[in-house]
């Protein structure tokens, strides 16, 4: 996770760049996608098979591991479940050579494809906002050789190469039309959108509101940040309104994309969710806020709802997270994320089982898991 920073810089922007229209309005009518995290730093959670029956009830049609665990992969399969699986940031540098690439691709992927659906590799996770100058540099090159392994394998049509970006990218948030990459990161952040455009794949970001309120609580409205009814505020540069800050966030890296030249890509947020209990200085962090902040994020998505910017693009999320998970370092709160504990039981109810039995379109919800999640 990263802290979410408010950065004002007015400016004029031509909006009839921005404005997409990747999807004709008939297709919204499929259900957009939710994802939800199901983390593994626990000493007491369940086995990935009661984990997959458990999804299964609810009739989750999507995962997304941060790792390439087999005991995961192995109870996925045949399952029906499209699965995102992770590189883990030690490997980038290995994986900048091609053949370790192909090494790495026949060992990790190929064993389980095509019974586990996997569809999506992440290229690490949020390596553009770490101190690690190297690091940041390697993101790239191993993309390129992990693609290059798919394609000569002939996998690159069904799984896709992306990575998961911290908010933090950003130099300028607000108002949303402002948004801009941090000018340190440009360059190779320039790479990553290339790669992105010319493979087809989906830019990935990890956006939280909670971040923006705790640090702020007294001039960000509470009902704002929550999906709760709020008078929202007006871009001044675009006029669009925006009744929350999760759409809000996610039109400022559409805006950063857009203005490096790449206003085609899809942006995802691969990360969001709001902790339910944390330390004494993590304002906001209770209970009934996480339950209002994921019950109206379910509500929205199950509207197949787009941003102000593109309101005809449903926008995918995915949710953090499954499982309280007792062995995260850090604040209370990295150990407060889950909507369940880790025997089962429902932390708190936000209509998930009612929403996946009542739809009247077959629900898609995605899931993320994860080993070792990075957060800033």
């Amino acid at each position: 996770m990263a802290t979410f920073v408010f950065r004002t810089s007015i400016f004029h922007i031509f909006l009839l760049i921005f404005f997409f229209s990747s999807s004709d309005f008939g297709l919204l009518r499929e259900v957009a996608t939710l994802g939800i995290n199901y983390g593994q730093i626990g000493d007491n959670l369940p086995s990935p098979e009661k984990v997959l029956a458990l999804l299964s009830s609810l009739k989750i049609t999507k995962t997304r591991i941060y790792d390439t665990n087999p005991k995961v992969l192995t109870a996925f399969a045949n399952s029906g479940i499209d699965i995102t699986v992770t590189v883990e940031n030690e490997m980038l540098a290995v994986l900048m050579d091609p053949q370790q690439a192909l090494q790495w691709v026949t060992t990790h992927i190929k064993p389980y494809f095509p019974a586990t659906k996997i569809t999506g590799i992440s290229v690490g996770n949020e390596v553009f906002t770490s101190d690690n100058a190297s690091l940041m540099e390697n993101v790239v090159p191993a993309m390129i050789s992990l693609h290059g392994a798919l394609s000569q394998l002939g996998l690159d049509s069904y799984i896709k190469v992306s990575t998961a970006n911290s908010l933090a990218v950003l130099g300028n948030s607000y108002p949303p039309s402002a948004g801009s990459f941090s000018d340190d990161i440009a360059g190779v952040m320039t790479q990553l959108l290339q790669f992105l455009s010319n493979t087809r794949a989906p830019f990935w970001i990890n956006a939280y509101p909670y971040f923006a309120y705790k640090d702020n609580p007294t001039k960000i409205p509470l009902d704002y940040v929550l999906f709760n009814h709020n008078s929202g505020m007006v871009d001044p540069n675009t006029k669009l309104h925006y009744d929350n800050m999760l759409y809000a966030q996610v039109d400022a890296v559409i805006f950063a994309v857009s203005r490096m030249g790449f206003g085609g890509l899809e942006v995802r947020v691969s990360e969001t969710g709001w902790p339910s209990k944390g330390d004494i200085d993590e304002v906001g962090a209770t209970l009934e806020n996480a339950e209002v902040y994921n019950k109206n994020l379910l509500r929205r998505q199950m509207g197949n709802e787009g941003t102000p910017l593109r309101p005809n693009q449903r926008l995918e999320v995915y949710l953090f997270a499954l499982f309280n998970e007792d062995m995260k370092p850090g604040p209370a709160s990295e150990r407060n994320y889950g909507l369940y504990q880790p025997d089962e039981t429902m932390v708190y109810n936000v209509g998930l089982s009612a929403l996946s039995a009542t739809s009247s379109t077959p629900s898609s919800i995605a899931l993320t898991s994860s080993a070792a999640q990075v957060k800033t």
